[in-house]
């Protein structure tokens, strides 16, 4: 009796086993399968990556990303504070292009600088928390731009001349942060640049590569490497301009260096902040901060240009007085894709309503979200003597003018849209001067 209730635990025992790595293997299909999922399960560790166009259009059958289902919390940490490293892998050759280091490190500085602020992609992080009542605040720095000389070891791939797997990656990191006792944990983060020609795989098989090789399917990507007991957060960022990651033409510091931020590199920096070891925010579809506004459709991806640069490319963040044009990142709380926490400026009462055509009237101007430095226009001229008194209220002396136009402010946040309560009249100038005649005699 006693061995046959022995044998009925044993077989219990299977049984749950089996089916546990049937749930497991389920999940596992679903993860790596599921027509929208961006988070990878390799042999021992995930990965979040940005696809490439091509990929997009197989994994999520058209730019549906951006939905209304907002970003779940799944109980995992976030990043209350991010100390950012660019290692660029430099053993000689291939070269990195002139100026692309310079420009890529110039991003890392402006982003740091910039910390605590309200006015780029990192201040619409700050919603996101974790169970021990941290924010993913916008408290960056930048660690430094370091070398790793080491040569190239033998392809792991097949994909290309030189062809990395993430494990050899992961080697390489681990192994250079060791050696130069850097930091691991979760308020700093490794992004690995390799030059033109260097590609990588998530495996040896080949299927799932970088966006130079015939089997691209990612741009970028972020993952997390356990290291005895602490986490080692990377992004592997390969050299992506003129592939299927550059949003063209829009090279606002007429770098290529531009084509890896909007490509990669700030959308695995949102998500690394917001998800560091995939447990914390992603939605039911698995898609993160970033990979919900990575549409393909400039309204949804990138939203409305604050401008254009000089050399005529659009640029939606100004970050440290630098331009730079990449996609934006999935508010919770606006239930939308945002580019910044700041918000465009509303004018909703202009007093007076009108005067002289020949300009100088002081006006008043009362809306929301008013921050300096700001410029008021009546139709299409500049007014002067423009002072934001408060986050409601600015005054401006009106220019000369005539008929009904617009009154619209601009700030760092894009301008205000027009609406009738905005319009300002300009009397004609024989009534404008029968009221300053009676003015004068009154």
């Amino acid at each position: 009796m006693q061995r046959a209730r022995r044998g009925a635990r044993r077989a219990r025992v299977v049984r749950r086993a089996l089916l546990g790595a049937l749930v497991a293997a389920a999940s596992l299909a679903l993860t790596t399968a599921s027509a929208s999922a961006l988070i990878v399960h390799l042999r021992h560790h995930r990965l979040s990556y940005q696809p490439t166009r091509r990929a997009a259009a197989q994994l999520l059958g058209g730019p549906s990303n951006a939905s209304g289902k907002p970003l779940e919390y799944h109980g995992g940490p976030v990043m209350a504070a991010n100390t950012n490293y660019a290692i660029y892998w430099d053993p000689g050759a291939p070269a990195y292009p002139s100026g692309y280091q310079t420009g890529l490190n110039r991003y890392f500085e402006d982003v740091a600088h910039d910390s605590g602020g309200v006015m780029n992609t990192d201040s619409v992080l700050t919603q996101y928390g974790d169970s021990a009542s941290e924010f993913a605040n916008y408290n960056s720095h930048f660690g430094g731009a370091l070398v790793d000389s080491d040569a190239y070891p033998a392809s792991g791939c097949a994909e290309a001349t030189i062809c990395l797997t993430d494990e050899q990656l992961r080697s390489e990191l681990q192994a250079f942060v060791k050696a130069n006792k850097l930091p691991i944990d979760l308020q700093h983060e490794y992004f690995l640049l390799t030059p033109p020609g260097v590609e990588s795989c998530f495996e040896a098989a080949g299927h799932e590569c970088s966006a130079g090789t015939k089997n691209a399917k990612y741009c970028a990507y972020h993952g997390f490497i356990s290291v005895s007991g602490a986490v080692l957060v990377y992004a592997n960022d390969p050299y992506v301009a003129g592939l299927g990651c550059d949003p063209g033409e829009e090279h606002p510091n007429e770098n290529v260096s531009d084509a890896t931020i909007a490509g990669g590199l700030a959308h695995e920096h949102s998500e690394s902040v917001t998800d560091p070891q995939l447990n914390a925010w992603f939605d039911s579809k698995q898609l993160e901060v970033g990979d919900k506004c990575r549409t393909f459709k400039t309204a949804t991806e990138f939203g409305e240009p604050l401008g254009k640069a000089p050399d005529g490319s659009n640029y939606n963040q100004v970050i440290d007085a630098s331009l730079y044009w990449y996609q934006q990142e999935w508010s919770n709380a606006a239930g939308g894709c945002q580019q910044r926490l700041a918000e465009r400026p509303l004018v909703t009462k202009v007093a007076p309503k009108g005067g002289s055509p020949s300009g100088g009237t002081l006006v008043h101007i009362s809306g929301a979200n008013f921050i300096a430095p700001a410029t008021v226009k009546f139709g299409a001229a500049a007014a002067t003597e423009v002072t934001v008194t408060s986050p409601t209220s600015i005054t401006a002396v009106a220019p000369a003018g005539a008929g009904s136009v617009f009154v619209t402010v601009t700030t760092s946040a894009g301008s205000s849209a027009p609406n009738k309560k905005a319009r300002f009249k300009y009397k004609k100038a024989k009534k404008a001067q029968r009221l300053a005649t009676r003015r004068g005699r009154a």
